[in-house]
Formats: C-alpha cells, sequence, structure tokens
C-alpha cells in the first residue's frame, strides 16, 4: 500500500518572549503593539528546534505506520527516523510567538499554492492533507489524475480554511475527514457536506474523535509546544493509516488518540508504539497516566497551595508585608530553585499563584510545565463549621464543575481538596470527635468533588487529614484514621471514582501533640503503614504524607520509618508544605537579596526527603 500526500511543508519556529522585557508601543487608539525590532539581548528566548508541520507531519505518521508515502512535489523522506530533504524552497516558516502562556503566528499574509505532479505510477490512496491550498488548475490535475487511475481512493480532510477549494472533489471523495468545532455545523461549512454518505465521514474535534457513534474522548497533556495543527494532522493521518492497514474503526481512533497524547513536538509514535498504548488504553488511561507520574519513584509533590489566610499568618511571624508581589516572589524561590524536576513529580498551587508569573515572564503553570514538572491546584474553599458544632467540612463544590473545566483550560492537571478532623476526648478517654456525622460528610464531599474532577479530565487527590494536634494517643490516632478511610473508600466506590487515577494524601499516625509520650519514628512507621494496608484498597494510585505541623526533621524521620514498613501495593511519597519551605521562608525573610539561600535552604530539605524514599 503506498500514499501521496498533497499539502504544503510548513516550518514553525518557536519563540517564547519575555513580556516583562518586550518593547510595546501604544497607537492612537491606545491600541498595543509589540516592537518587532527585538534581540537576545532584550529579550529571553525558550531554547527550541524548529519543527516541520502540515504534510511533513503526515508524511512522519504514514511512514512510521509503515506506510509507503510521498509528499507530491517534494523530496522529503524519513531516513532513520528523521525527516530530511534537500530542497527547502517548498516551505513555508510560521513564527510562532509565546507570551504570556498565549500564542500569537506570524505568517505569510498570502498561502503558498499547493504543488501537484502526477506521479509516474499510480499510487494507492490520494491524501488531500488540511495544508493544502489548491488553485482550480491544480484540482484540474487532480480530477484528470483519478479519471486515469481508478484504483486510486481520494481521501480528503476538510477544514475551514480549504472546504471551498474542494468542492470540485467532493464527489469524488471515498473517505472524509472533517475538522469540527463544537458549535459547528456542516452548513457553517459547506451545505454539500450534508450531502455525504455519514459512513464516509470521520470528524475530528477538539476533545474528541467520531465515526458514526463510535468516539473516542481525548485529553491531550503536552509536555512541549504543540500547535493545533500538529495535533489535527497527527490525528487524521494515523486514523486514516489505521483503516489502510485494516484495523478496526475502534482501534484507528484509539491509536490517533495515543499518537495525539504522546507524541512530542518533533517526534510521532511507531506503528508498535501505537497499538501497544491502544490496546491498554481505557476510557481514563490518560488521568491513569497523570497519577502515575504523579508518583514517579524518588520524588514527591510540593504543596505550595497556602491560602490567603495561611500565608498571610507565615509572613506575620517574619514582619513580611503581606502583598501580592511578597507572595509572587515567595513561590518564584521554590519554583526557580535548581534540579527542582528531579526531587518532585507535581507542584500543587493555590489560584493566585497559577495566575503568576515567574522571574523569566512565563506563567508559573507554563513553566512548571516546560520542567516537566505537572502543574495542580487546591479547590476546596476552607473549612464552616456545621451548625451548633466544633467540627467542620470543606465547602467549594458550588461551581466546582466550571473552575475545574477553567483550570484545565490553563494546563493544571490535578487537583486537591482537604478535609479536616480533630480528635477529642471525653473525660475517661473515650473519643468524641470526629463523630460519624462529620465523617459521612466530609467523606461525601470527597467523592463528589474526586468524581466532578476526574470529569473534567483532572486528577484527583483526596486529603482528609487527621489533625495533628490534642491529647490522644496513637494508637487512637490509628483508630479515627482507619475508621475515616473505610468511610472515605466506600463513598468514593458509589460516586464511581476510578481509583486508578485518585491519590490519597493522609496523615501519618501518631500521638496527639499535646500528649505527654510522643511517638518514636519506629512507632510512626508501624502504626502508619499498618493502617494504610488494612484500609486503603490495592487498586489506588498512591499515597502522599502531608507533614500536617510536624517539625521539618520529624517528618523527614517519619517519612523513612514508614518507608523501611514497605512494600507496600501502590507508590508511597510526600506531598510536604511547611517540611519543605519553612527552612526556605526563615532564610529569606522577605528580602529577595536572600532568594539563593533560601533556595538552597529548599534544595536541602528536598534533597532529605527524597533520600529516604526507596
Amino acid at each position: 500500500m503506498n500514499i501521496l500526500i498533497v499539502g504544503n511543508i510548513l516550518k514553525d519556529v518557536y519563540l517564547n518572549l519575555d513580556s516583562s522585557k518586550n518593547k510595546f508601543e501604544t497607537d492612537d487608539n491606545q491600541t498595543k503593539w509589540l516592537d518587532l525590532s527585538f534581540d537576545a539581548s532584550s529579550n529571553y528566548f525558550f531554547s527550541r528546534n524548529s519543527s516541520l508541520g502540515g504534510a511533513a507531519v503526515s508524511l512522519e505518521v504514514f511512514e512510521k505506520m509503515g506506510i509507503e508515502a510521498k509528499i507530491s512535489g517534494s523530496n522529503l523522506k524519513l531516513a532513520d527516523g528523521e525527516l530530511v530533504y534537500t530542497d527547502h524552497s517548498a516551505e513555508t516558516h510560521r513564527y510562532i510567538l509565546i507570551s504570556d502562556s498565549k500564542a500569537s503566528y506570524l505568517v505569510p499574509s498570502k498561502s503558498k499554492l499547493t504543488d501537484f505532479t502526477p506521479p509516474a505510477e499510480a499510487v494507492d490512496y490520494l491524501y488531500i492533507d488540511r495544508s493544502a491550498s489548491l488553485s482550480p488548475n491544480a484540482i484540474k490535475k487532480i480530477n484528470a489524475y483519478l479519471d486515469l487511475s481508478k484504483k486510486t481512493k481520494l481521501i480528503l480532510y476538510i477544514s475551514p480554511s480549504n472546504v471551498f477549494d474542494l468542492k470540485p472533489l467532493l464527489n469524488r471523495g471515498d473517505l472524509f475527514i472533517i475538522e469540527k468545532n463544537r458549535d459547528e455545523s456542516e452548513e457553517s461549512y459547506a451545505p454539500e457536506l450534508e450531502k455525504i454518505d455519514p459512513k464516509k465521514v470521520i470528524k475530528i474535534f477538539e476533545d474528541q474523535f467520531s465515526y458514526l457513534d463510535i468516539i473516542e474522548k481525548i485529553t491531550p497533556t503536552r509536555i512541549d509546544l504543540s500547535t493545533h495543527l500538529s495535533f489535527y494532522s497527527i490525528a487524521a493521518a494515523t486514523i486514516l493509516g489505521g483503516f489502510i492497514l485494516g484495523e478496526t474503526v475502534e482501534n484507528s481512533l484509539k491509536m490517533a488518540r495515543a499518537n495525539v497524547e504522546n507524541s512530542k513536538l518533533d517526534s510521532v509514535l511507531s506503528l508498535s508504539n501505537l497499538k501497544e498504548i491502544a490496546t491498554n488504553l481505557k476510557p481514563d488511561n490518560n488521568l491513569e497516566l497523570i497519577a502515575a507520574n504523579l508518583l514517579l519513584s524518588k520524588k514527591g509533590i510540593l504543596a505550595a497551595d497556602e491560602s490567603g489566610g495561611s500565608i498571610k499568618k507565615k509572613f506575620a511571624k517574619l514582619d513580611i508585608p503581606d502583598t501580592y508581589e511578597n507572595r509572587r516572589d515567595y513561590r518564584n524561590i521554590f519554583f526557580t530553585t535548581e534540579d527542582l524536576e528531579k526531587h518532585v513529580n507535581g507542584v500543587i498551587l493555590f489560584d493566585e499563584t497559577a495566575r503568576q508569573f515567574a522571574d523569566n515572564g512565563q506563567n508559573f503553570v507554563e513553566y512548571l510545565t516546560s520542567k516537566r514538572i505537572i502543574p495542580g491546584i487546591k479547590v476546596d474553599q476552607g473549612l464552616e463549621p456545621f451548625p451548633d458544632s466544633v467540627e467542620t467540612y470543606t465547602k467549594g463544590l458550588d461551581g466546582l464543575p466550571e473552575r475545574l473545566q477553567e483550570y484545565f483550560d490553563m494546563g493544571l492537571r490535578f487537583a486537591k481538596w482537604r478535609a479536616a478532623f480533630e480528635i477529642r476526648l471525653s473525660e475517661s478517654g473515650e473519643i468524641l470527635t470526629p463523630t460519624d456525622h462529620a465523617i459521612d460528610k466530609n467523606c461525601r464531599i470527597l467523592a463528589e468533588y474526586a468524581k466532578d474532577c476526574q470529569t473534567a479530565g483532572i486528577v484527583p487527590i483526596v486529603e482528609p487529614e487527621v489533625v495533628y494536634d490534642g491529647y490522644y494517643r496513637i494508637e487512637q490516632s490509628a483508630e479515627v484514621t482507619g475508621k475515616i478511610l473505610d468511610r472515605l473508600f466506600e463513598a468514593l466506590k458509589d460516586h464511581n471514582v476510578n481509583f486508578k487515577a485518585c491519590i490519597l494524601k493522609v496523615n501519618m499516625v501518631l500521638a496527639g501533640k499535646q500528649y505527654e509520650t510522643q511517638s518514636t519514628p519506629e512507632e510512626v512507621g508501624r502504626e502508619t503503614a499498618k493502617t494504610l494496608k488494612e484500609h486503603v484498597p490495592d487498586t489506588l494510585a498512591g499515597v502522599v504524607f502531608l507533614s500536617g505541623g510536624q517539625t521539618v526533621e520529624q517528618a523527614t524521620d517519619n517519612l523513612a520509618e514508614v518507608e523501611k514498613n514497605g512494600p507496600f501495593p501502590w507508590p508511597v511519597t510526600f506531598s510536604f508544605a511547611r517540611a519543605l519551605q519553612d527552612p526556605a521562608l526563615y532564610a529569606w525573610a522577605g528580602d529577595n537579596n536572600n532568594a539563593d539561600a533560601a533556595r538552597a535552604a529548599f534544595k536541602a530539605r528536598l534533597e532529605a526527603n527524597t533520600n529516604v524514599l526507596p
């Protein structure tokens, strides 16, 4: 089987601009324009290679699927996994400027017309790629070729930019790939599309592929910057390649999903990789993959999600003004620490932080992603007391689906929700709180939150914290923690939450801070491991610990002892806040002249904790 691609070769050149240093000019209408007379001395650029796109992407997909392919009028070919050619005259350059997480495109004002040269020998498939810009003369040549080569099948990629050019070929198409937005109808493209046999139509949306009633939902989480052009081209070519190779519709759509979710900026997947991923692909597989990546060995998750009130209290202890700038500078210290990505898989952000910028002008979400660190978000809205009670529940479910959608669009891929429980005893030493009512209410809320997260394409971290305070024995801590975990997983199961795409953030089991005999690390390790093994399902994605008021050294020593009581059926690591940040906070003390010392203190705590992980 062989295929001739008709389309243009695009060369995408990525430039990431530091918006804090760019020069903008304001015209008479108060519209800002970028002064493009910039150079490397006044702007920060991401170090990126140029990337071939358009028909070149389709060629690479077909070749890596083992299908002989060629672009009409081009000598581009795949050699040793790389696209190589000598004639650069066919390139159309596009400069992609990334600033403040937004992309702008500098493209030629006039599209380069697509060359069509009839092949010397008949081909099995003629594929009009989405990048094609066909003149009436080129259409005539294609029609003439099809008249002569009766065995050649015509595949048309229909997009808003080429639908009118391709009208003369619609009646000859054997398969149609139609690129659509949610609010677009076929009529908004061209009435002729409504007349096409649905059995010949594959539809590609930003969030799913479909053929008749077969739908494959997608959630591409890209580490490398990727344009919508490469996304659509990879998807269409993979689906077509699957059809050509005789794969089922379901498998072809799954392989396309695997390719767009896992390809890099300069490389798509091989056929063997596509088949392997597609075989194991389940509806929640992408969430499971994100969860697994958050729990990769020898790393933890940084909790940098203190609410406004919490960080205000932190700053007040050191007389640091609680200003927007100081809060940004404080978080910036952690995120810009050298080799952060070697110690953490993810970072939990607060809403304000997710909208702030690093020193180089990048949004923190984009900055962390560029370091291959998964950004997450705290989504609960704090504790609310029950009527006439000292116990609390966590608020924030109202409007949560809409907020999660916004966070997903911002590039955040996991979330966290905390419920707090305090152990209080009667005069005779019996446990009074937490009550069954408080446990049930908070666990139901955690389950609703987790389900909303997974529906939105976000991995939930559920955090039922037994607060490290009060006067109680380590055995009572174990009893209460186990009871809460049992209720929590019952609620998660009732809400059909996928455990493999869900992470538990939990307290260690230890005596209350006010108890006269404090727990040794050995006791904490033994009781915590025992409680988890008895009350946490084996199918859970993993467990991470909060430090919960422990001292810096105490949290690390206890973590080390928990790990010694493994192995566990799931990954176990840390998700500390104060136990990682406090030394840096005191070193910084609100003075950016101390930023390097603060980074060093933070890195020392990162290394101390990752060193105890197995």
